[in-house]
């Protein structure tokens, strides 16, 4: 199919991709950036080159191992540019050589989420915040997490935790909604990311995740008209084209992952 990588973006991976960006996307903790090395005009510039940001930051990391704050941002961006093992690999040698810092900790825990290691990265990211202080944006996270082990109801929790302390906030939303899509709860999950939508606040993701829930429905015109809002009419065709694909294949137990989406790899970055 034409555009398969955009159609596995976007359809295929749906449920899990636009779960984990929506949320680790939204999470971005800094340290203190008190003696930065570069100037605000220069890291701004380097949010928008993630390989050159992994350069610059990779050199005063491997200066100092130990600076919590050089260690942050060279994690988040490898994690950009999808250097997503060594990522994990530098936020955890940093976790352990900063015992206690919260923002490493929630970095550490996003980056292996990013690898699959969802359970780890639930114990991680439950040290990164405490339920006196709890943070919305782990909270969800942490649902997330929780929905890709299969478990709907408890992740739910965590996402209703994290609206109570940010509510109608479009990110938890629509994870909210996805996590009902994993369970096939498809008219709960259209509910819930039209609310997301609603919002005023709401992004491209969400309104993809919305396109995802109303095509599962068998809704292809509105679910195509929806999706290109934000994509090329050629790419939003081919999206719903491989959605009538995979719903017609739904009886198959080889393709039909028990009636659920088909799930591939995470792409998200801070």
């Amino acid at each position: 199919m034409r555009r398969s990588s955009s159609v596995t973006r976007y359809l295929a991976s749906a449920a899990v991709t636009a779960m984990l960006a929506a949320s680790l996307g939204g999470c971005q903790t800094m340290g203190d950036v008190a003696g930065a090395l570069t100037s605000k005009s220069t890291e701004a510039n380097l949010d928008s080159d993630p390989r050159r940001a992994a350069e610059v930051y990779g050199e005063r990391y491997r200066a100092n191992p130990k600076d919590a704050d050089a260690a942050l941002r060279y994690g988040q961006a490898l994690r950009a540019s999808d250097q997503r093992a060594q990522a994990a690999a530098v936020l955890e040698q940093a976790s352990i050589a900063n015992p206690g810092n919260k923002a490493l900790l929630a970095s550490y825990g996003r980056a292996l989420a990013d690898n699959g290691n969802f359970q780890q990265a639930f114990d991680v990211l439950s040290k990164a915040h405490t339920p006196a202080n709890p943070d919305w944006r782990i909270l969800s996270v942490q649902g997330t997490a929780l929905d890709q082990m299969g478990k709907h109801e408890q992740a739910r929790g965590y996402y209703e935790a994290a609206l109570r302390i940010a509510p109608n906030e479009p990110s938890v939303l629509s994870n909210l909604g996805l996590s009902y899509v994993l369970s096939r709860e498809l008219p709960k999950a259209e509910e819930t990311l039209r609310k997301a939508q609603a919002s005023g606040r709401a992004d491209a993701r969400v309104r993809q995740n919305l396109a995802l829930a109303v095509g599962l429905q068998g809704r292809f015109s509105e679910a195509e008209t929806i999706a290109r809002a934000d994509l090329p009419p050629d790419e939003a065709a081919a999206n719903v084209a491989y959605l009538k694909q995979m719903l017609a294949r739904k009886d198959n137990p080889r393709t039909a992952a028990r009636g659920k989406p088909p799930v591939m790899a995470q792409d998200q970055s801070d």
